[in-house]
């Protein structure tokens, strides 16, 4: 009936969008080898984690660490704060890092697009400081900005002390957290060209010399939809790795820390991801705009209203299991989901922006949901739109702006 069709509907675009902490295998159950210290495979689209060992373990991320580093660089490029072809004076302080870099020097000007090449082609951790310093005015302002960011994308793990990962006490991250960061830095276009350079070259210093630039993550050239991300080494943090890739509409991030050689991280990566597109996918529910079904109501000026997929920006702090749907006017019903179908939450709904001051109920369940007013006659209901959103973590509807909602599951065998 088309009851159940709109309810199972709507559960699954609920189960889609309520934040999970959901592992679907461990390193006890996966029939996966993975060797390196910590790793963990994540879904880029919804976070819901494949596969994890020791993933909340503190440990020094060495280079991954630019992950954030580039991450409030493209925050800054969305933003307008910066743009590509803003130059850069290199201070002495950035050209005194040591380690992987792209030797500028003192003095030198530089375009954004050059250093951002870079720290993610060549791991530049010159290029880390010269935009550490335009972009925050300071390392050290730029590295409260990182933590800010951590804090804010729920990083529990994580202490950053500097924008490059070159030894230092108290730098740390985890698996978890680095694969949050990375599915925060995929979502912005900007940063796909770079993490996917293979090979490339700048031109630097006083004489112009050009210095070749080799990505460090092999996986760009040698895995089939790689999309990123970072590779890093020290000898404290040994071989790290987050490792990006999408095929079709999946999209993973796999990461590994602490392994004891380089093609160690690149074997365990791979056979993260191997196992994530073999055993999980991405199933699309609907795109914003989309008719999801139609309504037919009881008592109203137009029989049949459609039911379309629309962002809620507003923070309702409701149960969970509650569903809200808008009219055109931006009119609202809070609907709670029992045993024996759907009925009008019961609690005083004033608190929503624009909600009528009459009461609803819904009536005839067995068949179709008939949303009316007490008092009919106080609602027009032509040419209105409904949109039924899920509820997740307290929260009503799909938080923010979206294109389209996936449910991420596992492929049947």
């Amino acid at each position: 009936t088309l009851m159940k069709k709109l309810a199972s509907l709507i559960m699954a675009i609920l189960i889609a969008i309520m934040p999970m902490n959901l592992s679907f295998a461990n390193e006890d159950n996966a029939p996966l080898s993975v060797s390196s210290k910590s790793a963990i495979l994540m879904d880029v689209g919804s976070g819901q984690i494949l596969y994890e060992k020791n993933a909340h373990d503190k440990l020094p991320p060495a280079s991954v660490t630019k992950v954030m580093t580039m991450l409030l660089i493209c925050e800054a490029l969305d933003s307008g704060k910066i743009t590509l072809d803003d130059s850069v004076q290199i201070s002495e302080n950035a050209a005194s890092m040591g380690g992987s870099q792209i030797f500028l020097e003192a003095g030198e000007v530089q375009k954004v697009d050059t250093l951002l090449k870079g720290i993610a082609v060549a791991s530049a951790n010159d290029g880390c400081v010269a935009m550490a310093e335009y972009i925050g005015g300071s390392v050290e302002s730029f590295v409260d900005m990182m933590n800010a960011k951590a804090k804010e994308l729920n990083m529990k793990d994580t202490n950053f002390v500097n924008t490059n990962g070159l030894p230092v006490d108290n730098h740390y991250t985890s698996a978890h957290d680095i694969a949050i960061m990375s599915r925060e830095l995929l979502k912005h276009d900007v940063i796909s060209k770079y993490l996917t350079t293979w090979m490339d070259q700048v031109v630097v210093g006083k004489k112009q010399i050009t210095v070749g630039l080799a990505n460090t993550n092999k996986l760009i050239k040698h895995y089939q939809g790689a999309t990123g991300v970072k590779t890093g080494f020290t000898q404290q943090a040994k071989y790290c790795l987050s490792a990006s890739a999408k095929r079709g509409d999946t999209h993973l991030v796999a990461v590994t820390l602490g392994a004891e050689t380089s093609p160690e991280r690149f074997k365990d990566a791979t056979s993260l991801l191997n196992f994530g597109f073999a055993n999980y996918e991405s199933v699309k529910l609907c795109s914003k705009n989309d008719n999801i079904a139609t309504l037919t109501l009881d008592k109203a000026d137009e029989q049949k209203i459609n039911l379309v997929a629309r962002p809620v920006n507003e923070n309702i702090p409701l149960p969970t299991l509650h569903w809200i749907i808008y009219d055109a006017k931006g009119e609202c019903v809070v609907v709670e989901k029992t045993k024996g179908g759907l009925r009008i939450f019961e609690n005083k709904i004033g608190i929503l922006t624009n909600a009528p001051t009459f009461d609803w109920h819904i009536t005839n369940l067995n068949e179709y949901m008939y949303i009316t007013p007490n008092h009919p006659k106080d609602v027009k209901w032509s040419n209105q739109e409904l949109t039924p959103l899920g509820v997740g973590a307290g929260t009503l509807g799909i938080p923010g702006d979206f294109e389209s909602v996936s449910r991420f599951v596992r492929i049947a065998s």
